[in-house]
């Protein structure tokens, strides 16, 4: 593992001089420490031969606070009429078949806008640490949506989710998340990772779940009040948190 540190923003006016912090990943081992560390994985290149992870606002689940909450049981409710079925494949033996790929590719242009062209897609499932793959599908074998997830003994990363838009009425997407991460708990994994939390459209992942913590680029901050404050404000960027303080 190597950490590096790439020269970005400058603003002469609040004498801000940032550098975007990377993280190079050389072995499986190395998971764990790096989720811990704030870095999730970077794939918006496509000429990255090994794979690396940026520092960012990363948000968690902690497993042993996290209990079910009254949006998860109405989501929860509102699914049962679909009797939905989750099936938790190891990448190595998923069926990546062009079903499965125009589905996420059709969610993906509608939910990502260009973001993810089948290059890219292809990119990230060949990613050497997605390891797992979440299915959903109702009582008739219809699928419903999949997750991609980088997951060892103790953590999951809940990647990307693609689902059929039809079941929006029902809060699909919150719902695949809420039970990728109690499923986490009940197979004993110790944290969740949901990704980047900045601007008000993240704020649905820590109104929904307990137990959560963010990366304040220092240490894992269970401040929920405090990074709310910050989502409302990500998009008027004044001055770092040490200026603002003195």
């Amino acid at each position: 593992m190597k950490i590096f540190r790439s020269e970005s923003l400058v603003d002469y006016r609040t004498y801000t001089f940032n550098y975007a912090i990377y993280c190079r990943q050389d072995e499986a081992i190395e998971t764990d420490e790096i989720y811990r560390s704030g870095f999730l994985p970077y794939s918006n290149s496509l000429t990255l031969t090994q794979p690396h992870h940026y520092l960012a606002r990363s948000l968690r689940v902690v497993l042993n606070q996290f209990k079910p909450t009254s949006e998860n049981r109405r989501i929860d409710k509102k699914i049962a009429e679909l009797q939905p079925e989750i099936t938790v494949w190891q990448k190595s033996g998923f069926d990546n078949n062009e079903t499965f790929q125009k589905f996420c590719l059709d969610y993906a242009a509608v939910r990502f806008n260009g973001a993810m062209p089948p290059k890219r897609f292809e990119y990230i499932y060949n990613w050497p640490y997605l390891s797992h793959i979440f299915e959903f599908k109702d009582v008739q074998q219809n699928i419903l949506g999949y997750v991609f997830a980088v997951m060892t003994e103790n953590i999951l990363h809940y990647w990307f989710s693609f689902y059929d838009l039809q079941h929006n009425r029902l809060g699909l997407g919150k719902w695949m998340m809420y039970k990728t991460i109690a499923w986490a708990k009940e197979n004993g994994l110790k944290e969740v990772y949901l990704g980047t939390c900045y601007g008000t459209k993240a704020m649905y992942k820590m109104r929904d779940f307990k137990g959560l913590e963010y990366y304040d680029g220092n240490t894992w901050n269970p401040d929920m009040k405090k990074l709310k404050q910050k989502c409302k404000t990500d998009d008027n960027f004044v001055a770092d948190d040490f200026k603002q303080s003195l």
